[in-house]
This record gives structure tokens, C-alpha cells and sequence, in this order.
């Protein structure tokens, strides 16, 4: 596996692997009109004016893709995809320890999940990552917002 910085040439492969890795998450909360499923490609090729995008490869395929962008001294990690298939075994934590490599500059790292989502809990937890607050969107989606700042940030190396 490998992981390099994405093309705007790639975002079709990353929105139908967004689509698929997103399953699991609509299901969870029996929602499938949450916006990495309903996100357009046009969409997808904006964000690429502000974001920087990684991605996993493995035999010339997109497995896994994450994105980021920097304000204010916060590294803000959004969209961890991977594919169903290679799930749990290393490539999120791979692309999540190279992201936070290229902005080692900043002085925290911040990202969110739903509260149904325990795996993805799980895995920013390990990652060095705590809960510093919640929100109430729906009835039945509360988002969990996770930060990693120097101080807390483990050398895992």
C-alpha cells in the first residue's frame, strides 16, 4: 500500500468509494441522505480548492482517502474512507498518521463522528484523540467532536 497526495483526477474513484464506505454509517442511522452519500462530483472537486487530499493505494486502486485543511492553528481531518474490504487492517490509521505528519505544524488536530459510530470512536481514541464535545443534530444524531493537541498527542513512531 501506498499513500500519496490525491488529483483532482481522482475524485470520481474517491466519491463512489465515499459512497460505499458511507453504507455502513447511513445504515447505523438508518439515514441515507447524510452528505457523503448525496454529495455530487462537483462538490467533491470544490473541496479540492481548500483541502488536502491522501489517499491508500493498492494495486493501482483507491482504497482509502482522507482530507484536511488548516485555520486559526487547527488542522480540521474530515471524510476517513476506506473500503469495506480493507477495513481494519492499518490503512485509516496510515492515512490518519500521514495527514497529522504533513501539518505537524499546527497546534491541534480536530475531526468529528456520530455517537453511533463506535468503531470510529475507538479508532481516534487510540489515535490519541479525546471527546471535547457533542452536538444534537437530529433526534437521532449526535455529532462527537474529537481534538489531538501536542500535549495529548502520543508518539506512536
Amino acid at each position: 500500500m501506498t499513500i500519496r497526495r490525491t488529483k483532482i483526477e481522482d475524485a470520481q474513484e474517491i466519491l463512489i468509494l465515499q459512497k460505499l464506505a458511507y453504507q455502513s454509517e447511513a445504515e447505523i442511522y438508518n439515514d441515507y441522505t447524510i452528505s457523503p452519500l448525496i454529495q455530487t462530483l462537483e462538490e467533491m472537486k470544490d473541496e479540492f480548492k481548500d483541502k488536502y487530499f491522501l489517499k491508500a493505494v493498492v494495486n493501482g486502486k483507491i482504497i482509502g482517502s482522507v482530507r484536511a485543511f488548516v485555520k486559526e492553528e487547527t488542522c480540521y481531518i474530515g471524510r476517513l474512507i476506506v473500503h469495506p474490504d480493507f477495513q481494519n487492517q492499518g490503512t485509516g490509521t496510515k492515512l490518519m498518521d500521514e495527514i497529522e505528519s504533513l501539518f505537524s505544524n499546527v497546534k491541534r488536530f480536530e475531526l468529528f463522528t456520530g455517537h453511533k459510530s463506535k468503531p470510529n470512536i475507538y479508532l481516534y481514541q487510540k489515535l490519541g484523540y479525546r471527546i471535547f464535545s457533542t452536538e444534537k443534530i437530529t433526534e437521532n444524531l449526535e455529532l462527537v467532536y474529537l481534538e489531538k493537541t501536542s500535549a495529548i498527542a502520543p508518539d506512536r513512531r
